[in-house]
């Protein structure tokens, strides 16, 4: 494919996103405002007004150009699947805002973030409507997208979540019957833990993704979709702030080693209280965790 038909395709299926919120009746912007929001010449803009006229999604009527239509899903162009996947995507712009990267109150741009992540403008529109509901970004009063940011606030308001659904979930797992894959994938659980604990001096940098499977096997236990959609979030937030202080990282991860290994015994033996009070230890120090992870970035 052509990289002009590339660029025409993103560019096109871009617009397609930003009628969605248009009232049918409104007339577009001017070619050279379409041009600088796409980052296209208007030669590409042209094209694009003439597409959208031949769909019957827009009519070019001299200087204006209302919407007739909203767009549907067919209406977009198939683009190259050199794309990373949705994944890759929630993963890397995580990262990339919980590595501090980026201040709270940032615009952002559809266009340059779809270049940097190697998706489709209307793909990465998508995908930000979708962590609105995470209250990380937000729809800007005149178009486009703010980054509202990883703050102090934010990561307190999201542990003290954390800690309502994984105590709740301890306590499930207490009342599994025998037959439940749960205890199996418990079993395999511990022996990961008491694995990793013998060479802790020197993978100690292991325990983030040992800590990410404890935390969503537990919390897998809570049968609701909207501890689900969260599951997201929670996960990476708490996977990567193992990663944002360094100093005595061997150290606070053995310790940790030995909280989850306390909730795996309590569980075992059946009993909901001592469960949930492992839990709760556990989660109060990765609250701890999380501040000094701030503090280590001078932002709290």
């Amino acid at each position: 494919m052509a990289r002009t038909d590339i660029r025409f395709r993103a560019a096109y299926n871009l617009t397609l996103s930003s009628l969605a919120d248009m009232p049918v009746g409104t007339s577009l912007p001017s070619e050279l405002k379409l041009a600088e929001r796409l980052k296209v010449s208007r030669t590409v803009v042209r094209a694009i007004l003439q597409r959208l006229d031949a769909q019957g999604i827009v009519r070019l009527d001299g200087r204006r150009k209302p919407l007739l239509r909203v767009p549907r899903e067919a209406d977009f162009l198939v683009e190259p699947d050199e794309y990373i996947s949705l994944a890759q995507l929630e993963s890397r712009f995580l990262n990339w805002v919980l590595r501090f990267d980026i201040p709270p109150d940032t615009p952002l741009s559809v266009a340059q973030l779809a270049k940097q992540f190697s998706v489709p403008p209307h793909l990465l529109q998508e995908f930000l409507a979708s962590l609105g509901h995470f209250g990380l970004v937000e729809r800007r009063p005149r178009g486009g997208w703010r980054l509202l940011g990883f703050t102090v606030d934010y990561a307190m308001e999201l542990s003290d979540f954390r800690t309502l659904l994984e105590v709740n979930a301890v306590r499930t797992a207490c009342t599994l019957p025998e037959s439940d894959p749960f205890w199996a994938e418990l079993e395999e659980l511990e022996r990961l833990h008491h694995d990793l604990l013998g060479r802790i001096d020197t993978d100690f940098r292991d325990f983030s993704q040992l800590d990410e499977r404890f935390h969503v096997t537990i919390i897998a236990l809570v049968k609701n979709r909207f501890v689900t959609h969260f599951q997201k979030v929670i996960s990476l937030i708490f996977h990567y702030h193992y990663q944002w202080d360094k100093s005595g990282q061997r150290e606070r991860n053995r310790a940790a080693i030995g909280e989850h290994r306390a909730i795996i015994r309590a569980i075992r033996t059946r009993d909901p209280d001592m469960a949930q009070l492992a839990m709760q230890t556990h989660l109060a120090t990765s609250k701890k965790t999380l501040i000094a992870s701030f503090r280590a970035n001078r932002l709290g």
